[in-house]
């Protein structure tokens, strides 16, 4: 099938009703209309690593640290910290005037049981947790962290841009289990989220938080710097279908569009009053996940089998087109590449001319037997539904026996959870992506785990992979993490816990009167219009 073939195909029938004409031109210049790649359907940033979910949380919930564009933490909600006792005492004091959007003051006892919650769901933030004696909050403004050993990565874990969301909210919310979504969406955030105003798979709406402090100093930069809101409202409107959402950004009903679809980025350039920009440079890594834990993946060799079939380049020419090499990398490992944990370590297996015939056999003497593969393929994304054709595609040439399961994104979440064969409702195999910061280095990397059923879903068991993860946390310097993270390219190469896919850049597609969008992923402070 043709790549244009494939996107359409992916978004057919899937185009949410538009606000009409005469409504759209009656919005307010101080309403930004904003096109986000698919809906919200969990609302909590803490309970899940939905991208969507991420850019809603940033907007509503504040964090104690954020990150800029060097990838480097700097103080938001906090004011700053001191440490002492060799490292292990960290006192973090909060920025005065910070308030929750009932009227609350914002408390450092309201950050401790953030804290406590957020750590049980994010890998990065349980080590901290592991890590320390005692979370309290001696007064008001101080979070106090006594720890076992330093740890001199804590403002890292606490400001992260990548998924979970390090979120404060009260403590009344915070106190809920960490499994299940908080009642209400109570934050200390630039904006407030109008439940009542909510259409699901439609409409999401956002307004500014009067109340909100920005920092007094700084750049804004990602996640960091003073977060200066420029609008009163935010309406978030659900268009799944390319070609619906890039035809509304034209004519003016629309203000920004998240992603600009690779396959209508010649439309949108040759548009008037309409710019196309790549604003993050670590774009997006793909993967194919696979179940360790029921055949045919939970055998090693029969992963190793599949290298040779891998073809990262069709893969990404599939998704961004051949016109532009220069929108995608390959090869990929295991880290995001640009960065200075990546390397090339172990990839010959991924370049050169793909031989599936000899694959095919390889997988037969490796031990396939014929067992089902299921293969997820969240058809609610037409750049994830086409790394899911080129995937199925590569699955049955290697001789495999495919099923494929075009399902919601959401809905895909759900089922990936599910550890049982396919007999019985579980997977075998499903494509998702990444933000290429969240694969930055091992402790933001969720997928490059080797903790069995503790970790990441797909469930891989290596052991090596843990000894070497556990290992880079103390490393003295870069040099000593990079090395370290060579080695871990090595095992995965080795074991395969997945699939990389390749890399991607994403642009975004915005109107010309439109300004003030920060590089990284969609934040909603210092936009404004011109």
């Amino acid at each position: 099938m043709q790549r244009r073939g494939i996107m359409q195909a992916a978004g057919a029938g899937l185009a949410a009703s538009l606000a009409g004409p005469a409504s759209v031109r009656a919005q307010s210049a101080s309403t930004l209309r904003f096109t986000p790649q698919q809906d919200v359907v969990t609302l909590d940033p803490v309970t899940t690593t939905s991208y969507a979910t991420r850019n809603h949380g940033y907007m509503v919930f504040d964090t104690l640290y954020g990150m800029d564009a060097n990838f480097q933490p700097t103080p938001q909600m906090v004011e700053g910290h001191t440490i002492e006792n060799d490292g292990k005492l960290w006192n973090l004091t909060l920025r005065p005037g910070l308030k929750f959007h009932d009227g609350e003051p914002v408390l450092a006892k309201d950050c401790v049981a953030s804290l406590k919650r957020w750590a049980r769901r994010d890998p990065f933030g349980g080590l901290l947790m592991a890590a320390t004696d005692e979370l309290s909050a001696p007064d008001d403004r101080t979070i106090r962290f006594r720890l076992k050993a330093p740890f001199p990565l804590l403002p890292m874990a606490l400001g992260k841009a990548s998924v979970p969301v390090c979120a404060m909210m009260p403590e009344r919310l915070a106190n809920t289990d960490p499994f299940r979504q908080v009642t209400e969406l109570i934050g200390s955030g630039p904006f407030r989220y109008k439940a009542d105003e909510r259409v699901p798979g439609s409409l999401n709406v956002y307004t500014k938080f009067e109340g909100y402090v920005p920092r007094p100093n700084g750049t804004p930069s990602w996640t960091a710097g003073p977060k200066v809101v420029n609008f009163d409202r935010v309406e978030w409107r659900v268009m799944p279908d390319p070609s619906t959402a890039t035809n509304a950004l034209i004519a003016g009903e629309a203000d920004w569009q998240e992603y600009a679809y690779h396959d209508q980025l010649t439309l949108l350039r040759r548009a008037r009053n309409v710019r196309v920009a790549t604003n993050d440079p670590t774009g997006f890594v793909g993967m194919m996940q696979v179940n360790h834990l029921q055949a045919p993946f939970n055998n090693p060799a029969i992963r190793r089998a599949l290298w040779g079939g891998i073809d990262q380049t069709a893969t990404m020419q599939a998704l961004v087109g051949t016109s532009d090499p220069g929108l995608f990398h390959v090869p990929l490992g295991y880290f995001c590449p640009g960065t200075p944990m990546a390397s090339n370590v172990g990839l010959d297996v991924l370049t050169g001319p793909r031989d599936m015939a000899k694959v095919k056999q390889a997988v037969i003497d490796a031990g396939y037997k014929g067992e089902p593969v299921l293969l997820m393929v969240p058809s609610t994304s037409a750049g994830l539904a086409v790394m899911g054709t080129v995937a199925e595609d590569t699955l049955k040439q290697a001789g495999f026996n495919v099923e494929v399961y075009a399902v919601e994104f959401n809905t895909m979440l759900q089922r990936r959870n599910r550890k049982g064969p396919v007999s019985d409702g579980g997977w075998s195999a499903y494509v998702t992506n990444w933000a290429g910061m969240d694969w930055l280095n091992p402790a933001m990397h969720i997928a490059l785990r080797g903790a069995g059923e503790a970790g990441y879903a797909g469930w891989a068991t290596i052991p090596r992979l843990e000894e070497l993860r556990t290992a880079w946390f103390s490393a003295p310097d870069q040099a000593a993490q990079a090395a370290i993270c060579r080695d871990m390219q090595e095992v995965g190469m080795r074991e395969v816990p997945y699939y990389p896919l390749g890399q991607y850049l994403q642009p975004t597609a915005f109107r010309s009167n439109i300004q003030g969008i920060l590089p990284g992923f969609a934040t909603f402070w210092n936009v404004k219009r011109a």
